[in-house]
């Protein structure tokens, strides 16, 4: 059985993905959705290869059959994980992505009971901007246990995917979502900014929407120079 397949191979995130996976001595089943961009890059690396569109149900699963886990970096993930999410469940294979949108991780959170029945794993939001704020949210909540309140800062992200920008496109003029008492909710005022210090002086942070994990005890709350909160749901 083939341990992982990478679908979106052919996107900026999505090689980085594969590069980091060969470089570990992995060999990823390549997916996407063109064949002229996919088979090169597969040839190239000596690696399989398999199209499937994501509107077609039958397709997406006939290449999951044989797949213990797909990690899906083809964005925008609004429009992109549900179909994905749908065939694994279908096929019983664990499902990562690299999403950072509030929506669609919720979504997979709503997803628990079927993730549990198929006996396998739903965890969105595992890609690099997501998975470092987790961890310092998870140490700040070690190191102060009582804390009810907790704002992240954000700085130097200053490229983007394709992928991310489809999605900040999207997004545009959506509401500033925060999570206060384990719910995500509008900021009451959208417009605040907070100060923060990277290291070389206070500097100026908008607020964003940005879903990160809830430590027990601790309600996320955005401010942040990219700030939001997220949660990570534990499904399956």
């Amino acid at each position: 059985m083939s341990p992982l397949r990478v679908y979106g191979a052919t996107g900026y995130t999505g090689r980085l993905i594969v590069d980091s996976a060969c470089a570990q001595g992995l060999r990823p089943v390549l997916g996407g959705r063109s064949s002229t961009r996919l088979e090169p890059i597969a040839a190239a690396l000596g690696l399989e290869c398999r199209v499937a569109q994501l509107d077609d149900p039958i397709g997406l699963r006939s290449a999951l059959t044989d797949i213990d886990v797909v990690l899906h970096a083809a964005g925008p993930f609004a429009a992109t994980s549900t179909p994905m999410i749908e065939a694994c469940l279908a096929t019983r294979t664990h499902y990562l992505d690299v999403s950072g949108e509030i929506e669609t991780i919720e979504a997979a959170a709503c997803r628990d009971r079927d993730a549990r029945t198929a006996g396998v794993m739903i965890m969105p939001a595992v890609g690099f901007d997501v998975v470092p704020s987790d961890g310092l949210a998870a140490h700040v909540h070690r190191r102060l246990p009582r804390a009810r309140r907790l704002r992240l800062g954000v700085s130097g992200l200053v490229a983007a995917s394709r992928g991310s920008v489809k999605t900040l496109i999207a997004n545009a003029g959506t509401p500033i979502l925060v999570r206060r008492g384990g719910h995500v909710r509008k900021a009451p005022d959208p417009t605040e900014v907070h100060r923060f210090d990277f290291g070389y002086g206070p500097r100026e942070g908008v607020l964003v929407s940005w879903e990160t994990s809830r430590a027990r005890g601790t309600q996320p709350e955005s401010p942040k120079s990219k700030s939001t909160s997220r949660r990570r749901p534990s499904i399956g």
